[in-house]
């Protein structure tokens, strides 16, 4: 549905790139988020989606279409098969809830009475029917959120772009708005890319993830292979930043290992049996037990000290336990 072919944007001549030879692909109907830092290039690359901004270099190609070639028509066309929610809702202060909905459609020329019709079945969708006279002045943030993602519904578009939706939220709210995004992917097929510097939001709602560093795409993959064995700096930053892995410099005795239990494993009483039958003792570093999407796994970072250590990473092994040794070698 989307992709960037060794894509480049410099804002100035001899300027520092805000993306470097960026490839990635984006699937019909996947929830792909893009993950990095303020300044990584995250909001750059996703209005390279849409045409707010062109690339100096590459290509950005989006549902067969090369962005930059687009005259004016084209790119009207291509935005109305292409919604956008932001960070700070971007609503018009002096419509009401309805009419912010409405809006993209009457830009669009549609019939009044299609216009009705579709405000009001969009306003159902997002829970906001009783809400539709108010002024946006007059809602919660989650609210003014739901009005943004309704108009972004509003023409129809296969895609879905979410510029940092969630940051300005609580996170009670934050929650109810990536669930009803991830019902939007499920029920209506939307292709949806998510950009976000909180690996929480990723491992969520996202199917696939890229994660940016200065501009340039450090590692790609399946939400559960980039969030539970991260392959580059950032994303093991991003990773011990949600799940409270120690610190690389941490004081530490013993032999420090991480457990990573998926699926029905992560409640199984593993952790006391193998303490048990090697005589290996533990301290408990840091973890979570938690869901990727639909998928329950659980992490623990320990201590080993005592008893058959080695006996002990075969006993995990054996339950179907993955064991990296964070001390400097990986057992797998």
């Amino acid at each position: 549905m989307i992709a960037f072919e060794a894509v480049s944007k410099t804002y100035a001549a001899g300027g520092n790139a805000a993306l470097s030879a960026v490839s990635l692909s984006v699937q019909a109907g996947e929830v792909f988020g893009v993950i990095g830092a303020s300044g990584a290039g995250k909001s750059t690359l996703i209005r390279l989606i849409n045409g707010l901004e062109t690339p100096t270099g590459g290509r950005v190609v989006v549902d067969g279409d090369d962005v930059a070639a687009l005259g004016v028509d084209g790119l009207r066309a291509l935005r109305r098969r292409v919604g956008m929610i932001f960070q700070h809702f971007n609503l018009l202060s002096g419509k009401t809830v309805a009419q912010n909905v409405a809006f993209p459609l009457k830009l669009a020329g549609r019939p009044a009475a299609e216009v009705t019709a579709r405000t009001a079945e969009l306003l159902e969708r997002v829970g906001l029917t009783a809400h539709a006279d108010k002024f946006p002045a007059q809602l919660s943030g989650g609210q003014k959120q739901r009005v943004g993602i309704a108009r972004a519904l509003a023409t129809g578009p296969k895609i879905l772009l979410c510029d940092e939706a969630t940051s300005a939220l609580d996170p009670e709210t934050t929650e109810q708005i990536l669930d009803l995004v991830s019902g939007l992917n499920r029920e209506l097929g939307l292709t949806i890319v998510l950009i976000t510097h909180e690996m929480d939001v990723v491992r969520r709602v996202c199917d696939r993830v890229a994660v940016l560093e200065a501009g340039r795409v450090v590692e790609t993959g399946a939400v559960e292979d980039v969030f539970l064995h991260p392959a580059s700096d950032t994303a093991r930053r991003f990773v011990r930043e949600a799940d409270g892995e120690p610190a690389a410099d941490a004081a530490l005795t013993g032999r420090v290992v991480r457990l990573t239990f998926r699926g029905e494993a992560t409640y199984k009483p593993v952790l006391g049996e193998v303490a048990r039958t090697t005589g290996v003792d533990y301290s408990i570093l840091g973890g979570r037990i938690h869901r990727l999407r639909e998928t329950p796994y659980g992490q623990l970072t320990l201590a080993l000290t005592g008893g058959d250590i080695g006996a002990a990473i075969a006993q995990f092994q054996a339950a179907g336990v993955r064991v990296d040794d964070l001390s400097g070698e990986t057992a797998r």
